[in-house]
Order: structure tokens, then sequence, then C-alpha cells
């Protein structure tokens, strides 16, 4: 064989590595899924509480997304953590990527902490483009993390009263439709 054919069943390989890996694991929806419900107590924290205890809840409750993820995971029989595939070893690098946020948001909290919640939401979507890719479905998670940039920037320039409220409430939404999206996909494909 030739180097360029070898190049082109490697990918195929890998490609359909990558798609058996989201219809196994479902797309990985119980993550997502514990990223809405932190998104809807962080909701009704903005009713319930100060900016600063919001703020509270906000950086301390980030922490129990994943704990959650597993416990949810263990409950859809969706276990994504003993899950391998070719492309696995992108994952600690996409999440150390999302992960460089907190420095920024540290920064904000010492100079402008009322800009926390915008650098919460979309600083928690860094990594959505490259978990899309490890499932072979970047248009899907990437378009995730756009329109929650988008939705949250809108958010915070023109409903300024609402940003405790609304800009949670909208990561949510998107969030729960996420999932869905996922689900019916992975339905797509699997019929």
């Amino acid at each position: 064989m030739n180097p360029m054919m070898d190049s082109m069943v490697l990918r195929a390989l890998v490609a359909a590595d990558r798609r058996a890996s989201y219809l196994r694991l479902s797309g990985g929806f119980p993550v997502p899924l514990a990223g809405m419900i932190y998104w809807l107590i962080l909701a009704g924290a903005g009713q319930l509480l100060d900016f600063k205890g919001w703020l509270m809840v906000a950086v301390w409750g980030s922490g129990l997304i994943f704990p959650l993820a597993l416990l949810l995971a263990k409950l859809f029989n969706c276990h994504f953590i003993g899950d391998r595939t070719a492309v696995t070893n992108v994952l600690l690098p996409a999440f150390i990527s999302m992960l460089l946020f907190w420095p920024v948001l540290a920064a904000s909290l010492s100079i402008s902490p009322e800009l926390a919640p915008l650098i919460l939401a979309i600083g928690m979507s860094g990594h959505w483009p490259i978990i899309g890719w490890t499932y072979d479905r970047v248009g899907l998670y990437a378009g995730h993390a756009l329109i929650r940039a988008l939705i949250t920037t809108l958010i915070w320039f023109w409903l300024p009263d609402a940003r405790l409220t609304l800009l949670p409430l909208s990561v949510a939404i998107l969030y729960g439709l996420t999932v869905l999206a996922i689900l019916m996909d992975v339905r797509r494909l699997r019929d």
C-alpha cells in the first residue's frame, strides 16, 4: 500500500472508532445533564441569594458537576470513564484547556466581580468542541459552546438586571436542548 492509502485507511478507522464511542456512550449525555442541573441550581440561587452568595454557590458548586455526572452515568448505565478509544488521550488536554479560564475568573473577582457569571458561562464550555471531535460530532458540541457564548453575552449586555437568573437559566435550557439533540442523534444513528 502507498502512504496516501495508509493515511486514508487510518483516518477511516479512527473516525469509525469515534462514532462507535459516541453510540456506545450515548454521546456522554450524563455530563451535560449534570451541567444542566448545576446551572438550574444557579438560576434558583440567583432568585434567593445576593451576589456574593451566588458567587459562592457558583464557584464551589462547580466542583460537584463531575461527581454528579458520574452518579448520573451510573444511573443511566453510561460508563464514560472506563471507555477507551483511539482518541481518548485527548480528553485530559481538553479539560485542562477548559480549566484555563479559572485564573481569568480569579482576576475578575479581585477587580470586577460582576464579570464572574459571564466568565463562568463561557469558560466552562471551552472543552465542548474537543469533546465533540472525540465523538466525531464537532458541529453539535461546538454549536453548544458557540450558541452558549452568544446567548450569555447578549443577556449580559441587554438584560443586566437579570444576569444571576436568566444567564444561568439560559445555559441550563441550552444544556437540556443539547442533551435532547444528542439523544435524538444517537437514536437516529442507531436506527
